[in-house]
């Protein structure tokens, strides 16, 4: 199987059968959204139909904007539309996470020569939300709650070996989130033995809400950061980044 025919198959049969706190509701685009399936299918079938493996970078979840709406991470329905040529129907969609990581990835030099490289997922593969007291709806995140963390550990574990079977490199892994996510995933980093490099980013959703002004320096933090520790990018791709 091609790479993106591992990745289809695996979020056409994501499913979380465990039980969430109260309160805590679960997102799964591919069995809620049938637009999300097939935007995923044209999605991965364009950038990643080959035999290549990929270096993994780890979110934290799926939002309710990006890849909660589209199926594809950090990718919203202006970004799918405008940079990677897929079609979506309905109201559009602006997450600023996304914003970011499509203006890194045409500095890095396009959405092709990035997907090449580099596969994104979350360390929960699915997103969660709740509702405030005055009834609107949030994103929510597992480590948010100890008890949500517990839920969905096993699941999460499950995940991240998963991804890495798909034909990801081991010896360095990117997460996204410098805080929660990080210490999460070097802990459990050290207890599973998965990676044995964690490159840690400041989160892009952090970014575009504090740190605008200084976009761009961030920006080339990011490609330096894959400069580094990526070493399929050769002479000529970095040359070109």
């Amino acid at each position: 199987m091609t790479f993106a025919q591992k990745v289809i198959q695996f979020n056409n049969q994501l499913d979380f059968k465990g039980t969430l706190p109260p309160g805590i509701k679960i997102m799964n685009p591919y069995k809620e959204n049938g637009q999300a399936s097939r935007i995923m299918n044209e999605f991965y079938t364009k950038y990643y139909n080959d035999y290549n493996e990929r270096y993994l970078i780890l979110g934290i979840n799926p939002g309710r904007f990006g890849s909660g709406v589209t199926g594809v991470a950090f990718t919203d329905s202006k970004r799918l539309k405008s940079v990677c040529g897929i079609n979506y129907e309905g109201k559009e969609t602006h997450e600023p996470s996304s914003v970011f990581i499509y203006e890194m990835i045409a500095a890095f030099g396009g959405a092709e020569e990035f997907y090449r490289h580099i596969y994104i997922n979350s360390i929960c593969p699915l997103g969660f939300t709740a509702d405030t007291k005055d009834g609107k709806e949030i994103n929510y995140n597992y480590y948010d709650s100890k008890e949500l963390t517990a839920s969905v550990y096993d699941f999460i574990t499950w995940n991240i070996q998963t991804q890495i079977d798909l034909g990801c490199y081991t010896d360095t892994c990117f997460c996204f989130g410098t805080g929660k996510n990080e210490t999460f995933l070097r802990k459990l980093n050290e207890k599973k033995g998965y990676f044995k490099n964690i490159v840690a980013l400041e989160h892009p959703r952090f970014i575009m809400q504090y740190k605008a002004k200084t976009k761009q320096q961030y920006i080339e933090k990011y490609i330096a950061a894959f400069r580094s520790n990526i070493p399929t990018l050769d002479y000529k791709d970095s040359q070109e980044l």
